[in-house]
C-alpha cells in the first residue's frame, strides 16, 4: 500500500481554527497508519516521511511538480492500494464534523472506501455517520493514478472541537486504527 500524507513543505493544506496545519496532522496520522499496517506485515511505502513536498525548491510551480512526483512514485510502486490522508474544512459551517472517505474510479477502490468508512463510523463518527463518496475528477492525484485509491478526510479543521481532538495523540491513534482496520478487512 502507498500511504500519501497530503500536502507538505511549503504547501500547508487547510489551516485550522487554531492555526494548526493540515500537512502536519496528515503526516502524524499517516505515520500511525504505517506503523499499524507494518505490524500486520503489510508492505507500506510513504510518499513523504517529513515536512517536505516532493518538489524542487526552485520549481516554478511547486504544487504541480509535487503532484506529478507523487503520481510517478505511486505508479512506479504499482501498489495494490493507495490511501491519501487529508483534513477537511468548511468555514461556512463550523458545526460540520466527522471523517469521510472518497474513492477513485479504479476497480476495488469503492469496496476499500466502504470498509474504511464503516470502521470510521464505528470508531470516530458514532451518531454522525457518513457515507463514502466517489471522488470528483478535480482531485488530480486520484484522477491520475491507476491503482485503486481512497482519500480519507479525517476531520474538519473549521470545527473548533474537532480541531482540538485532531491535535491529541489518542484521537490520532483512533483515526489510524479505524483506517487500518478498514484496510485490513479486505486483505
Amino acid at each position: 500500500v502507498v500511504l500519501d500524507a497530503g500536502h507538505g513543505g511549503g504547501d500547508p493544506g487547510k489551516i485550522g481554527v487554531d492555526d494548526s496545519l493540515e500537512k502536519d496532522l496528515n503526516l502524524i496520522i499517516a505515520k500511525k497508519v504505517q506503523k499499524l499496517l507494518e505490524q500486520q506485515d503489510v508492505e507500506v511505502v510513504m510518499t513523504r516521511e517529513s515536512d517536505e513536498g516532493l518538489n524542487d525548491a526552485d520549481a516554478p510551480n511547486k504544487k504541480v511538480q509535487d503532484m506529478k512526483r507523487r503520481i510517478a512514485l505511486i505508479e512506479e510502486e504499482a501498489p495494490a492500494l493507495t490511501v491519501s490522508i487529508h483534513q477537511n474544512s468548511l468555514p461556512s459551517s463550523p458545526v460540520t464534523h466527522g471523517a469521510q472517505v472518497f474513492w477513485n474510479r479504479q476497480e476495488g477502490a469503492e469496496e476499500l472506501a466502504a470498509r474504511i468508512q464503516e470502521a470510521l463510523n464505528i470508531g470516530i463518527n458514532a451518531g454522525n455517520e457518513k457515507l463514502p463518496r466517489q471522488i470528483p475528477d478535480s482531485i488530480y492525484l486520484m484522477k491520475n493514478i491507476t491503482a485503486p485509491g481512497v482519500l480519507v478526510e479525517c476531520g474538519f479543521l473549521s470545527n473548533t472541537g474537532e480541531t482540538a481532538m485532531l491535535q491529541t495523540p489518542e484521537y490520532q491513534l483512533r483515526l489510524a486504527a479505524a483506517i487500518s482496520a478498514g484496510f485490513l478487512q479486505g486483505v
